[in-house]
């Protein structure tokens, strides 16, 4: 019997092999999409659960005046003294870019930290070599990543190698781990031991000397949080006054949650919302759908051919339960044969998806327990969703009316259910058409409007300390590819530097939060910043007790002034100086669009200026920036020149908004494939089905135009029916989405036009070749009886 439905089974393939193709295709199709879609939201949505304690570990961070994800170094010794009962205090002083020097080869690394050893007993590495217990216990010790090793010392054994990192010599490697998996909050290259600091840690003792330091707590088991924090206020009061503990709180931040916590100041990674990811969990749901709506519909249609054939078999004592075990058997065959396609497809392409989307994701991964579990889960799915009803439908033909006239009799059968699957179709893709263009519209204003300053051909890098800023000034406006230069603390969108600020003059007396950027006189003409009362950034004379300082809007609307005339010459004190408010500027974005704007103050101060930013003549600039190179190599000869494109920055703070873009670009276009696939099958089942009737149209004269209307009509109508319902389903789910921003794109009504000229477009397009061929055919050949 078994041999006989494979027979069977193969004929009816072999015999409808495009149909079978299209149904094959389309599961294919769906199952690499959902396995890729999988890695990729198990990766974000389980940062730093590869931990063993990460649901004991906690970030210790502060809330002042703001949430800020550091503390001071001091806070990490007191925790210690007052908390003895606490598993793990560890330390880590994140240090954004290094030079490290190996020989008298020298390179630029991003993202070193030095740590204590309590870190590597907070966190779990995989260590290809040292002790964990040891490797960072004495001075000048040093743990090297697996990639930073091969890098620096190539195939050589790293293991005692000494090294020099921005001057600290005779730094000898103690360790080496694995690279650190992609989803983690804090990435490093390398690690160095605090030992070798130790003298400029022992200086800090303030509550407020951060320096970028972060401190993590590991909880003995089945102790309480709640019961830490209760006793938190009264540790700050003890070891640095009642005055700090009344502004300022210790916030014990979860492990696993600061990846998806936006209320931070700075990250050293990008934080998102969970819900993104979910959303595009989703989207692959929506795809597993629409491709077995293809399945249903196809094989509904394919069960009216063969309804002759369940005739002649009931006829000769087939039951109803053998007709349904050998079509769900061929529906099982053509499934399991899609998702050993879909498999090899999602291992092929892999490597490239992740780098396409920015993921550390790898076809290793294909074969954890986890993802065999939903291949399976998906498989068993699709086989009952997709198989059970068409075989149901087929068993059950009365033999007198399928042996009768066949197609003619049955075939309103199932029409119905056909039509209701392709609606929910285009209602599906009508959905993730005005998702992709709102996402697309979001990060287009992310990236190009309202920034409030001119980021065309600016890059920026970094001064060494110490150095000659006006030789380094005059020898880069001597470059004819050198339009404007200025220096500051950093770019417009570079933000490091946060002060209090109070304002008795207006009745302000409790702090508040201002950003404050040292800028030179050239910063605002350079940027275009636009000048809104008052006057520009000037030098000053550093025998002045004022500072004379340029605010933007937020801040003097934080002062209830809405008029700039109004604000200069007012006095507010910010970062422990009298200031007066020479000039009032236009609001311009300082950090990411995730958050509002804040105060910001403009201020001379040359000890700050950390970083040169150049404006460059649009032609030949790659020689410009050689030349420049060239410069910076004879002027500091012991450091690396590293320049950065502003807008290139600009683009970096939205990394992870772009990825989600790029992912929904790409899988809502498959499910909208996923859907073409199974609309081109149906119009080519059914311009099958209407050959006598459309042969018939065009000998008592039907036009073309009539021809392709007759295909047509049900299908557009059930695209405006659907738009109906896609439309709001969609507006609410992209309006929660955008919520997560704080300045966000409309969705206005031209987003919904396009969506629902997209899906006629789509839908004329796949439903053209069918019709035309059904137009074009010979009138002859489709009357004649079959």
């Amino acid at each position: 019997m078994l041999k006989n439905y494979l027979i069977i089974a193969c004929r009816n393939i072999w015999r409808n092999l495009g149909y079978v193709s299209l149904n094959v295709m389309g599961l294919t199709l769906s199952i690499a999409s959902c396995l890729v879609i999988f890695l990729i939201t198990k990766n974000e949505l389980s940062y730093d659960s590869y931990h063993r304690k990460a649901d004991r570990t906690y970030r210790v961070t502060m809330n002042a005046l703001d949430f800020n994800p550091s503390v001071s170094m001091a806070v990490t010794t007191a925790l210690r003294t007052d908390f003895p009962e606490l598993e793990e205090v560890s330390q880590v002083w994140y240090q954004p870019e290094g030079i490290v020097k190996i020989g008298d080869t020298r390179y630029v690394e991003k993202g070193y930290s030095f740590a204590d050893q309590a870190f590597l007993r907070t966190f779990d590495h995989q260590w290809l070599a040292g002790d964990p217990k040891t490797a960072l216990s004495a001075p000048g010790s040093i743990v090297l990543t697996e990639s930073i090793a091969r890098k620096y010392f190539g195939k050589e054994d790293p293991m005692g190698q000494v090294m020099e990192v921005d001057g600290e010599k005779g730094l000898r490697v103690t360790g080496l781990i694995k690279d650190l998996p992609g989803n983690t909050h804090f990435p490093f290259t390398f690690l160095i031991s605090c030992e070798t600091i130790a003298k400029d840690l022992a200086g800090v003792k303030h509550f407020y000397q951060i320096m970028n330091a972060n401190t993590y707590i590991v909880l003995p088991e089945h102790y309480d949080i709640a019961k830490l924090n209760s006793r938190l206020p009264a540790f700050i009061a003890k070891n640095w006054g009642n005055d700090i503990a009344k502004e300022a709180k210790l916030v014990m931040q979860p492990l696993k949650e600061i990846h998806f916590d936006q209320r931070y100041l700075i990250s050293i990674t990008p934080t998102t919302s969970r819900n993104t990811y979910r959303a595009l969990a989703v989207v692959a749901l929506l795809i597993i759908i629409t491709a077995c709506i293809n399945f249903v519909n196809l094989a509904t249609a394919q069960a009216i051919k063969r309804a002759k054939e369940v005739g002649v078999r009931k006829a000769l004592g087939a039951n109803r339960s053998q007709l349904i075990r050998q079509f769900l058997g061929e529906t099982s065959f053509l499934v399991l044969l899609a998702v050993i396609i879909g498999c090899l497809a999602a291992y092929l392409v892999l490597p490239n998806a992740a780098q396409w989307l920015d993921v550390k994701i790898s076809a290793a991964q294909l074969f954890q327990p986890g993802v065999i579990g939903l291949l399976l889960a998906i498989t068993a799915l699709i086989i009952l969703s997709a198989g059970l009803y068409p075989a149901f439908v087929q068993s059950s033909f009365r033999p007198v009316d399928s042996l009768k006239s066949g197609v003619a009799a049955i075939s309103g059968r199932g029409l119905t259910l056909r039509k209701g699957l392709v609606f929910v179709q285009f209602t599906i893709s009508q959905v993730l058409i005005v998702g992709t263009l709102v996402v697309a519209a979001q990060m287009d204003y992310f990236k190009n409007r309202d920034l409030g300053f001119n980021k065309e051909a600016v890059i920026s890098f970094g001064i060494p300390e110490n150095a000659k800023k006006d030789v380094l000034r005059d020898q880069l406006r001597g470059n004819p590819g050198v339009k404007e230069i200025s220096l500051s603390s950093g770019a417009p969108s570079y933000n490091s530097n946060y002060a209090s600020f109070t304002c008795p003059e207006r009745g302000i007396t409790k702090d508040d939060v201002t950003e404050i950027k040292s800028v030179d006189e050239h910063f605002m003409d350079m940027f275009a910043i636009r000048l809104l009362a008052g006057e520009k950034i000037r030098k000053n004379n550093p025998e002045d007790t004022t500072r004379y300082i340029v605010v933007n809007e937020t801040l003097i609307h934080k002062l209830g002034i809405h008029r700039p005339e109004e604000a200069v010459g007012m006095y507010i004190r910010a970062a422990g100086r009298q200031c007066m408010i020479q000039g009032v500027v236009q609001d311009f974005q300082s950090e990411s669009k995730h958050k509002d704007r804040r105060p910001c103050i403009l201020r001379y101060t040359p000890q700050g200026f950390f970083t040169a930013s150049v404006k460059l003549q649009p032609s030949d600039m790659h020689s410009t920036i050689s030349h420049i190179e060239s410069e910076w190599s004879s002027l500091f000869p012991e450091s690396v020149f590293r320049y950065e494109f502003l807008d290139d920055h600009i683009a970096s703070l939205y990394k992870q908004e772009q990825k989600v873009y790029t992912a929904f670009r790409l899988f809502s276009s498959l499910a909208i494939l996923i859907g073409c696939l199974g609309l081109y099958g149906l119009v080519a089942f059914a311009a099958l089905q209407r050959r006598k009737e459309v042969g018939i149209r065009k000998v008592m004269g039907a036009s073309l135009a009539n021809i392709l209307a007759l295909f047509a009509k049900e299908f557009f109508v059930l695209i405006v029916i659907a738009f109906v319902v896609a439309a709001p389903v969609a507006y609410f789910i992209m309006r929660s989405w955008l919520e997560n921003y704080a300045y966000q794109v409309s969705i206005g009504g031209g987003i919904f036009i396009v969506a629902i000229a997209v899906s006629f477009i789509i839908a004329a397009v796949t439903i053209a070749h069918q019709s035309l061929k059904a137009a074009f055919a010979n009138p002859l050949k489709s009357l004649r009886v079959d």
